[in-house]
Parts: structure tokens; C-alpha cells; sequence
């Protein structure tokens, strides 16, 4: 495990401070010493990611792929290392460290099968025709392009799979964009190790030395530098309402604006209709009393507020979920940071006009450092219509549940709510009919509407969306999870009248790559 930041596929010597990784559950420092970056690194990072990027966007989709493929095969050999480095930085099990690992290579893996097929450059051809009155028609042939280097932030709650190869570095390598990485700081042994692998199987496939580099820094400036650097093309984020737009602003701020593709949070609300309260009120309430308390409740799609209408069957549910809340151990949080603004919150929001406590853990490990206890609090819907505190996030194993007096009142409660990333109905079948007024307003606040689950888990495939309206992503039209995310880092570029040994293989005549192309407004494999 080699601290040092690395530029370009080189590790870089600096003279800045020295940096540690701590173990949040117990406080210790953990082995190894990594040193923050300088803002030169910075210029020769992205330097040299702008070098890289001029071979790199025209390599061969089979070239990708293979690099692609080689990043998984280096991750997962890296294995038991790996995971307990994760789990030592993050507190985090290591069984659930494992399923990430799986899921990260799995997504790399993804991203090499979609680049090698080919057919994602969305490749459109308009054929001329020269007899055409009063004007002739010209040949208008238009694929998708990578833009340019992408900074990458890594997430706090996804050591691996939104990290240093997680989904944003395999998307915007997937669509031949160079990529830097700044490293979180809280996982800096995870991060050189997995930086390491993507250096070797950046060796082993050929690759350009400029496209990947990896950064820490223990504060803001770095990344600040990284988002205003002028030969950043988009920067992507995954945390807080705050970070994410600060990113935003900073990009907003530049000579030339830049995209930032921020997930800032979301409260994932749950709706529970009556019929489904009166037929599994026990069942639902411990479904759900696991849901939120799911890794400590930092997933960001933790269900941090649940919402029904009164009813005799909501006393059941009620006490069903405050004993399951109470059974809860606490659990180790992601930081100090984290552990100490969870339970600032989970406090203050008790003390808002109308809020009840109705379950806390009563199982803790003192023995250990930066416990969750998790929470369950209510409020009637008149007093959270009135209150837009008590619809911020509250990152942790904490929800709230709001209850109606009639589904007027309910619908009023979600019409104040405001974008989210997942939104659950927990609903018997044939009541659903009866709502369809509430199910429209719940797709208006959602990138991902649930029918009978629960939010926590993110299936990794084309159909997932993951990202919503603002604020729990700043542009609604993209995801961060699945195939698609690689779209962030595309944009259209159409040829006129270029001649056939001039145009990428994406667009020749004869279809070269064997790929799905719109010829004439048909959809097709084949051209003659």
C-alpha cells in the first residue's frame, strides 16, 4: 500500500503535510502514512489527463473494455486486503464490504460489456439527397463523444462503489474520459490500494499514463482546485445538500461553467395506504424497522420518513416498530463527523413543536466510539406541513412517521415535500385505484418510484435510476447507478459531408462495428 498521490500512473513525492487513516470504531490510527496533495499536483494531474485524453476518447471499444476488465480483476485479487482495509476506515461490516466488492467489480464489468458492444454512442445517420427541391439535403451523421477529464469525489458511505473505481470512474472511463480521483479522507488505506489496481491494469492494457490519477487532501482545497481547474470538463459528487452545492457553485463560478453531477440527499419517504396497514401491520413495521436502522441508516436511500393515515391498525404497526427499534444495537458510524452531526440532529428534532419520541435503542456498546442509536419519532401531518425543518435529512438510523387525519391531509403532506430519489408505496393491490391522484403527485417528486419494498438496495443494471429533482440530485435527467450513468460524460457531435474514410467507424457506411444505429429513422444493424 503505497500512500503516495498518484499523477498520471506515477506515485508523485510532495512536501506537504503527512496524513493517517483512523479507525472510527475504536479511535486508533491504522498503519500506513499518506501525504496531501499541492496545488501543482493538481495542473499536472489534469495536465496530463488532457494529454491522455486526446488518445484515449479514439482508442478501440474493445481496448476500453479489456481496461475496463482488467480494473475488476485487479480489485478482486486484492480481496481479503481490501475488505479489511474498508471495513477498518469505515466501521462498516465485512460482510456488507464484500457484497460492495462483488458490486464494484460487477459494475466495472458492466460498463467493459456496454463499451464493447458499442451501440451506447447513439450513432444517427441522415443520408443525403442531392435531387432534393428547393434544396438539396445534405449528410448529417451524429454520435456521442467524450467531453473531456472528469474529477471524481469519493463517497463516505461507499468506500469501493462510489469511490476511487466505483460507478463514476467506470462510467467516465467507460465513455473515454481520463479520470482524477480525489480521495476521501476518511479512507485513505482503501483508496491506494484500489488506485494501485487501477495503475497496474492501466500498465497491463496500454493505456494513456494520463488517464487516472488519484489525490488526497484532508480538507476543501483540493477539491476546490480540482472543480475550478480549467481543463476540468464535469466533476461528480455523492454526500451532503452542502458539499454538493458548493461544488456547484464553485463550477458555476469558473470562466468557462462545468457540469457537476451531484447526489446531495434525499428523505425517501414511504407511504403506507390503509389497506396495506390493516392487512400487515406487524410485518410492515418490522420490514421497515430493519430498512432504517440498514447500516447504521447511512444508505442514501434510507427511509427517513414514513407516512399513513390513523387508523385502529396503526396502533399495531406503532408498537410493532417501537420494539424493533429498541432491539437495535447501535452500530459504528462511517466518522466522527458523521456520529457526532447524527445525533445533533436526532436531538433537536425531538424538541420541534408536535414532535414525539416514540423509540430509541436501548441496546448500546459502550466499548466502541461513534455509536448510532436509532430513532423513531412522530408527528401529525398539520405540524410537518408546517414545518420544513422536519423535512431535512438526517443521516442515520432515524425516521419519522407523519399521520393523517384523511388522504386530503396526506396528499397536502406530500405536495410540500421536495425532490427525492426513491419514494415507496406500501400498498394491497386493489386499493391502488383509489389513488391515483396521490400516485401522480409521487412521481412528480421521484426518480424511482417503489411498489411494495423498500428503498435501501440499488439494483445495478440499464433500467435503474438513481437521482431525482432537486435537491436530491441538481439534474434530474441523469443517474449515478447502472449503464446509463455513462451519459454524464457524452455529448452529441454531427458530421456533415464528411467523406467515408473520414468519419469515425461509429458512423461509416456498412456498419464496421456491428452496432444498433437509427439510418433513416429505422432502428438497425445492418446498412447497405
Amino acid at each position: 500500500m503505497n500512500g503516495k498521490n498518484i499523477v498520471a500512473g506515477t506515485y508523485s513525492e510532495v512536501n506537504e503535510k503527512s496524513l493517517q487513516a483512523v479507525n472510527p470504531a475504536t479511535g486508533l490510527t491504522l498503519e500506513g502514512t499518506f501525504f496531501k496533495a499541492s496545488e501543482s499536483l493538481v495542473n499536472d494531474a489534469l495536465t496530463a489527463a488532457t494529454a491522455a485524453f486526446q488518445g484515449y476518447r479514439n482508442l478501440n471499444k474493445d481496448i476500453k473494455a479489456a481496461f475496463l476488465n482488467a480494473i475488476a480483476d485487479e480489485i478482486a485479487s486484492l480481496g481479503d486486503e481490501l475488505v479489511n482495509r474498508a471495513s477498518a476506515e469505515s466501521g462498516l461490516p465485512l460482510a456488507r464490504l464484500q457484497g460492495e466488492l462483488g458490486r464494484t467489480t460487477g459494475q466495472l464489468r458492466l460498463f467493459a460489456n456496454l463499451v464493447a458492444e458499442g451501440s451506447w454512442v447513439d450513432a444517427i445517420i441522415d443520408t443525403a439527397l442531392p435531387e432534393r427541391q428547393p434544396l438539396p439535403k445534405p449528410d448529417i451523421r451524429r454520435m456521442l463523444v467524450p467531453i473531456g477529464p472528469v474529477v471524481v469525489f469519493g463517497a463516505s458511505n461507499f468506500p469501493l462503489a462510489f469511490s476511487v473505481a466505483g460507478g463514476d470512474t467506470a462510467s467516465a472511463l467507460a465513455s473515454g474520459c481520463p479520470v482524477v480521483v480525489k480521495a476521501h479522507p476518511a479512507h485513505l488505506g482503501t483508496s491506494a490500494l484500489v488506485g494501485g489496481a487501477i495503475v497496474k491494469a492501466a500498465e497491463k492494457t496500454g493505456m494513456p499514463k494520463g488517464v487516472f490519477s488519484l489525490l488526497f487532501d484532508d480538507g476543501y482545497t483540493i477539491g476546490a482546485s480540482l472543480v475550478q481547474h480549467p481543463l476540468t470538463k464535469a466533476v461528480t459528487f455523492t454526500g451532503s445538500f452542502k458539499g454538493g452545492m458548493a461544488l456547484i457553485n464553485l463550477a458555476q463560478q469558473r470562466e468557462q461553467p462545468i457540469p457537476v453531477f451531484a447526489e446531495m440527499g434525499s428523505i425517501n419517504p414511504v407511504i403506507f395506504l390503509p389497506q396495506a396497514v390493516e392487512n400487515q401491520a406487524s410485518a410492515l413495521a418490522q420490514k421497515y424497522a430493519a430498512s432504517i436502522t440498514l447500516g447504521a441508516g447511512q444508505f442514501c436511500t434510507n427511509p427517513g420518513l414514513l407516512l399513513t393515515l390513523q387508523s385502529p391498525a396503526l396502533q399495531e404497526f406503532k408498537t410493532v416498530l417501537k420494539e424493533a427499534i429498541a432491539a437495535v444495537p447501535s452500530a459504528t458510524m462511517l466518522t466522527e463527523g458523521i456520529a457526532h452531526n447524527y445525533g445533533k440532529l436526532s436531538a433537536e428534532v425531538v424538541n420541534e413543536s408536535g414532535v414525539v419520541l416514540l423509540s430509541a435503542s436501548t441496546v448500546k456498546n459502550g466499548e466502541l466510539k461513534n455509536q448510532s442509536e436509532a430513532k423513531i419519532a412522530e408527528v401529525s401531518a398539520a405540524d410537518f406541513i408546517k414545518n420544513p425543518k422536519l423535512r431535512e435529512e438526517i443521516f442515520g438510523p432515524y425516521s419519522l412517521l407523519v399521520t393523517a387525519t384523511d388522504i386530503a391531509e396526506l396528499e397536502k403532506a406530500i405536495e410540500v415535500l421536495e425532490g427525492q430519489l426513491t419514494v415507496t408505496l406500501m400498498a394491497d393491490k386493489n386499493e391502488l385505484q383509489n389513488y391515483q391522484s396521490l400516485v401522480n403527485k409521487l412521481t412528480d417528486k421521484t426518480g424511482r418510484i417503489i411498489l411494495n419494498g423498500v428503498p435501501t438496495g440499488v439494483e445495478v443494471c440499464a433500467a435503474m435510476q438513481h437521482g431525482g429533482p432537486f435537491p436530491a440530485t441538481n439534474d434530474s435527467r441523469f443517474t449515478s447507478v447502472g449503464s446509463t450513468a455513462i451519459y454524464r460524460f457524452a455529448r452529441p457531435l454531427a458530421y456533415q459531408d464528411w467523406e467515408q474514410d473520414l468519419l469515425p467507424d461509429e458512423l461509416k457506411d456498412g456498419n464496421p462495428l456491428g452496432i444498433f444505429r437509427t439510418v433513416n429513422q429505422k432502428l438497425t444493424k445492418s446498412y447497405e
